[in-house]
């Protein structure tokens, strides 16, 4: 993203939440709204795909704690209503290096992750400080855009692991053009630009403020045969179907980062990270709790009161033989050890085994006669009777 972007994009108003919106809200507004735009519900419709776009990158920005909070300040700073360096300057001799007051270095990597070197170099393309953006007069390799999918898995595959195929669309270099623009491969240097892509302006007080340069539109290069397919931008739309390797013991709203498999870079410049929201489907049998999964298993009235052993299934093993001790209550919950979901250290969790006593529709001949005669054994017992003693004493 570039740093007027930086500086002048709304992320909250994009995503619709209020700017002291917690980390879960920004979330779950995220997720709604990409539903909403993804392309593949939106088949032809571009507007909805350059909201998702938008959606992905506040989101990019919103969503990590550490770029937030570089974008809140610079916001401070320059674009709600604080410093401004305007065209008339700060007056006099006032001068400072951003690099001191955010912690970056003129070109350098000390900062933050996902902004190059933090707010220093972020900047330094802002007040022509060489930064990320050029250097010698030179158009510097270009990082490729982030881009996000979502995928569904059943609940077998989300425990287990799974590899599914992605089908992708995003900007790549043009290939009837080789990515240059032209369409004879021969584009010539933005004369505008000198072919940086960047021009300035203003300038009062030591500082100097720069803008992608419209006539090249920040490429640094200008076609003289503008390619047919790209029209002249070097770039165009890409689809390409991937097979992703899905982690065993994913859960339901996980955001997954795979490095290097979003947009080509430009120039030479790295691929940008795909982020894959994951979906995952219930079970008709199964629950999960964190790393443990569920289940719950009927039981007799005689095994309830009696004890013995019942068998419980598992996730796509053998059944285990849980051993109910005498007088098991019903919605008592026991742990079958090593049963339940892949935790990242590769070690298992557990299977909560909670108990429903099942209590027969119908009772006819020799049951019904021994649960009469239970009846009338039990004559006197109420188990009752320390609920209404509580209630008298509350």
């Amino acid at each position: 993203m570039s740093t007027k972007d930086f500086i002048e994009k709304d992320y909250y108003k994009v995503l619709g939440v209020p700017k002291d919106a917690t980390e879960a809200e920004i979330k779950k507004a995220y997720r709604k709204l990409a539903r909403e735009n993804h392309p593949d519900a939106n088949k032809g419709n571009a507007r909805a795909e350059e909201r998702f776009k938008e959606i992905s990158e506040a989101n990019d920005v919103l969503g990590d704690p550490k770029k937030r909070k570089e974008y809140d300040d610079a916001r401070s700073l320059f674009g709600n209503g604080g410093f401004r360096p305007g065209p008339g300057g700060t007056g006099g001799n006032f001068n400072f290096d951003l690099g001191d007051l955010f912690g970056g270095t003129p070109g350098g990597s000390g900062g933050a992750g996902g902004f190059g070197g933090g707010l220093g170099d972020v900047f330094g393309g802002l007040f022509n400080r060489g930064g990320t953006g050029t250097a010698g007069g030179r158009v510097q390799p270009r990082r490729g855009q982030d881009i996000e999918s979502e995928v569904t898995l059943s609940f077998t595959e989300a425990i287990n692991g799974a590899t599914v195929p992605l089908r992708m669309s995003s900007q790549a270099p043009c290939k009837a053009c080789s990515g240059t623009g032209d369409k004879n491969g021969t584009p010539r240097v933005c004369p505008t630009c000198v072919g940086t892509g960047q021009v300035s302006r203003g300038g009062g007080g030591g500082f100097s403020l720069t803008d992608p340069c419209v006539d090249c539109k920040g490429r640094g290069l200008i076609a003289e045969n503008p390619c047919e397919v790209c029209k002249g931008s070097g770039r165009a739309k890409s689809s390409r179907t991937m097979q992703v390797r899905i982690p065993a013991g994913v859960s339901d709203g996980q955001r997954i980062r795979l490095r290097g498999k979003g947009t080509p870079g430009e120039r030479g410049g790295p691929a940008g990270d795909l982020y894959v929201v994951v979906h995952v489907d219930a079970h008709p049998v199964f629950g999960r709790r964190g790393d443990n999964l569920t289940v719950t298993v009927p039981v007799t009235f005689s095994e309830a009161a009696l004890g013995g052993e019942v068998k419980v299934p598992t996730l796509g093993g053998p059944p285990v033989t849980l051993k109910l001790p005498e007088g098991t209550p019903n919605g008592r919950t026991m742990r079958a050890r090593g049963k339940g979901a892949v935790r990242k250290d590769g070690t298992r969790g557990d299977l909560l085994v909670t108990v429903e006593v099942v209590v027969p529709k119908d009772v006819t001949g020799k049951a019904r006669d021994a649960l009469e005669a239970y009846r009338e054994a039990t004559v006197g017992e109420d188990p009752r009777a320390e609920l209404f003693q509580a209630a008298k004493g509350a």
